[in-house]
């Protein structure tokens, strides 16, 4: 009996101590977690990356994939995803290229620890390039060398080789695969030159990997020689195989609402800012506030938090953009027409804009994207400015006075053409009567007709003074008068 209580208590101890750290080990290492780069790399996907990346480590994942899909985008989207994913410690992180990694997308897929593609997908060609009237056209050295020297620093960091990692970015690199005796390694041709005769006559074979003045862009059989991915595979299940990975619970990330509207609001913001100014323009020119006013600050208003949600905006964008709605609401309310204070508002607003479209004030000199991300963001907010004072006019001209017969009355249904008002003057003469003008008509002037004096008008004729004239038609109170051309 007391051996069976002893059995029974050491059975309960171990099912207390060790059950719960199985059970946790279980919980926590089990996982894997698809996090998709997909679409353009833009500030809204560096918020879900982020977010994702934040919410999968919590659960203490055994790996973390990248399914990559991309073209490219904004560099600093892409660079803000590549120090997210470097900052990942004690996990695996894995780049799965399921259809291809272009551009920033190479960027992003390299900063990953290892590297596996589908069959005949794509990864490469990382340029910095802008558009020009002539297309499409390559940025120089300013722009390339900020690039080459962090893909360097993530090849060496996940053991890709450097020079080829380089040739992705850098038009003018030629690079060669040297196979000495005891390695293979890959050097430009500035390092070739730097051998010495020594060195040279030991090289067993040498080939021209990279030609100059073109990029290196891999499909997936030549990332595989070229020591980049790690294998080729038909798909998600095979890598998941062949990875040893079948075990693993496999969870895939997905954007919430919330980071798909912000995506989608960043790719109109454009429209929404024109669509705001212009509504905004028409609220002064109207009188009172009403729709205009509403629509116009419900779309800034959208553009201005889309910015804020992806941390491009901050405190310097708001306090912009509320003293340019305080000083209009000067304008609307206080001063009369449109002066000073209006102006002043539209400035501080289109500033505001400007800096919400980007995470600096003024531009870093050894970051020479930002520069042009400056520009390309002021020719964006003062043509949506230009392009909403267009609208605006036109609306105006057009739309806006033919509203009453689409808007519910209630409009006065009779007309004024029969009305007429009897005036003591007009009982004095007739149609017909002979009088002189007394001052210039230009048109309105004065006229005697026997001994009194009357206001007339012209039939559009400017008259001069002592011109014989006759009243040809009263309409009211007014006399109407032409040249006596029987005189």
């Amino acid at each position: 009996m007391t051996s069976k209580i002893r059995l029974f208590t050491v059975y309960l101890i171990i099912s207390v101590c060790v059950l719960p750290i199985s059970c946790l080990a279980a919980s926590s290492g089990n996982k894997v977690y698809v996090i998709p780069v997909s679409g353009e790399v833009s500030p809204g996907m560096a918020v879900f990356i982020e977010r994702a990346i934040k919410d999968a480590l919590a659960e203490r994942p055994e790996v973390l994939i990248f399914e990559m899909d991309t073209f490219g985008g904004r560099v600093d989207s892409a660079l803000q995803i590549v120090d997210a994913v470097s900052n990942i410690s004690k996990v695996k992180t894995i780049a799965y290229v399921s259809k291809r990694a272009i551009s920033a997308g190479a960027l992003i897929a390299l900063s990953c620890n290892r590297l596996v593609m589908k069959n005949g997908t794509t990864i490469g060609d990382c340029a910095p390039i802008t558009y020009t009237k002539e297309g499409p056209k390559m940025m120089g050295e300013k722009f390339q060398s900020p690039l080459r020297a962090k893909f360097r620093a993530l090849a060496g960091k996940n053991g890709y080789p450097e020079a080829l990692a380089e040739a992705m970015v850098t038009e003018g690199m030629e690079v060669y695969r040297i196979e000495m005796p005891d390695k293979t390694v890959y050097m430009d041709s500035v390092e070739y030159d730097d051998l010495s005769p020594g060195e040279k006559k030991s090289i067993l074979s040498k080939k021209t990997v990279v030609k100059k003045g073109e990029l290196l862009t891999m499909n997936d059989a030549e990332a595989v020689e070229l020591g980049f991915s790690k294998m080729s595979v038909g798909g998600f299940d095979e890598l998941v195989k062949k990875m040893g990975l079948e075990t693993f619970e496999i969870v895939k990330m997905k954007q919430q609402w919330s980071e798909t509207l912000v995506r989608q609001i960043n790719t109109i913001a454009p429209i929404l800012m024109m669509i705001g100014m212009a509504a905004v323009y028409m609220e002064i020119k109207a009188p009172g506030f009403g729709a205009p006013g509403i629509v116009g600050i419900i779309c800034l208003t959208l553009v201005f938090f889309n910015q804020y949600i992806v941390g491009l905006a901050d405190y310097t964008e708001l306090i912009m953009l509320l003293l340019g709605l305080v000083l209009l609401g000067f304008e609307f309310f206080v001063i009369p027409g449109f002066g000073i204070a209006g102006i002043a508002g539209f400035i501080c607003i289109i500033v505001g804009m400007i800096l919400s479209f980007q995470g600096f004030v003024i531009p870093d000199p050894s970051l020479p994207w930002e520069a042009a991300l400056l520009s390309k963001n002021i020719i964006q907010v003062l043509g949506s400015c230009l392009m909403a004072f267009v609208i605006s006019m036109l609306l105006l001209r057009y739309l806006v006075p033919k509203l009453s017969r689409v808007i519910s009355g209630p409009y006065l249904s009779t007309t004024l053409e029969d009305s007429h008002a009897d005036s003591k003057e007009a009982e004095k003469v007739r149609v017909g009567d002979k009088c002189v003008a007394m001052t210039l008509l230009r048109p309105s002037g004065k006229a005697r007709i026997g001994n009194d004096v009357f206001d007339v008008i012209s039939d559009g004729e400017f008259m001069e003074k002592g011109t014989a004239i006759v009243i040809s038609e009263i309409q009211g109170n007014r006399l109407i008068v032409i040249k006596d051309v029987s005189k």
